[in-house]
């Protein structure tokens, strides 16, 4: 018995989100009685995007293709903070186009592989973190950048300048955040390591493949959906979004987007009011601050805790101050 419950609080340690995530899913269960309506709670479309997307990632890994291209990139970079600051805004780039989400699963097990190949593990819990906020920012530019924009674009019929327009003075101050964290980044000459040859292990190849997605990652999505759709259809947190929401959009995407995310906070706020613009803007600088404020936070993390285990303590705590302070700034800009 002893050794089950040291199995179970060791896993709990290990996926501590999805174990949180799950036990809050399943206190709403007593809530709203389980039914097939539990399938409409959850966007399958992100599911299968996102179980996609890590496993092309994972096909890249086993064929050698991210060693590839970090050589590549580390023979035209001179020193540490170049290095971090392309690795960094390669994700606020990409993010524009491919999602936030996307960009952090491809990017983000890139920048741990350069970083250790040049001996500067020290930065990979600064780089990751802002590469985190970086997707986030990106992600602000075009309503196809992330699914919570992607959900408002569709419900709002805003047009696309509009958008853009909405959220430019937080994208603005954003980066010059990201431009004055890099600052602090010394430019020590990165010593490139003698490369062996990169070999290719045929063994195994789909196995790998297929035990290297997160599937604990999907679970804690879909837990979160269900989570949120159950809150839905609970009377009183019916009724009490109703009476709180309607007049403080934008404090309510922040602070909504804290505890379940911006992703299911967006779909929340836009059931009871139909200020989207403001819906926008509360969800967008709700997705900094907390680990689980945007979907993409968590990917991040659940990537480097994968990779560097060892680092996760560290990188929450030093993650989660870089987003408050942004949060903090961006809501002052908001209320300027």
């Amino acid at each position: 018995m002893d050794k089950l419950i040291d199995k179970g609080f060791d896993f709990f340690k290990k996926e501590i989100i999805f174990s949180i995530s799950l036990i809050l899913a399943i206190i709403s269960c007593f809530f709203v009685k389980p039914s097939i309506n539990y399938l409409g709670y959850i966007n399958w479309g992100t599911i299968v995007l996102l179980f996609v997307i890590m496993l092309i990632v994972e096909i890249l890994k086993n064929l050698a293709i991210f060693e590839i291209l970090v050589r590549k990139l580390l023979t035209r970079i001179g020193n540490a903070r170049e290095l971090v600051l392309i690795l960094v805004f390669i994700c606020f780039l990409s993010s524009i186009f491919i999602t936030n989400d996307v960009s952090l699963i491809i990017f983000v097990p890139f920048a741990i592989l350069a970083l250790k190949k040049v001996e500067r593990v020290d930065l990979i819990i600064l780089t990751v973190s802002l590469q985190t906020i970086a997707a986030n920012v990106g992600c602000m530019v075009l309503p196809i950048g992330a699914p919570h924009n992607i959900v408002m674009y569709t419900v709002s019929n805003i047009p696309f300048e509009s958008f853009f327009f909405l959220l430019l003075p937080y994208i603005v101050v954003s980066l010059v955040f990201l431009g004055i964290v890099l600052l602090f980044i010394p430019k020590d000459k990165i010593d490139l390591p003698k490369m062996t040859k990169i070999e290719f292990e045929s063994e195994n190849f789909i196995k790998r493949i297929l035990m290297g997605v997160d599937y604990y990652l999907l679970l804690t999505f879909i837990a979160l959906f269900i989570l949120i759709g159950n809150l839905e259809n609970i009377p009183f947190f019916n009724s009490l979004f109703t009476k709180w929401i309607v007049g403080n959009e934008v404090l309510w995407g922040v602070i909504a987007s804290q505890v379940i995310s911006n992703v299911p906070a967006a779909m929340l706020l836009s059931g009871f009011s139909a200020n989207y613009e403001a819906i926008i803007v509360g969800i967008n600088i709700g997705g900094f601050g907390t680990l689980i404020a945007s979907m993409a936070n968590l990917i991040s993390y659940k990537i480097l805790v994968r990779e560097c285990d060892e680092f996760k303590i560290r990188y929450f705590i030093v993650f989660t101050i870089l987003n408050i302070v942004l949060l903090i700034i961006l809501f002052g800009v908001y209320l300027l």
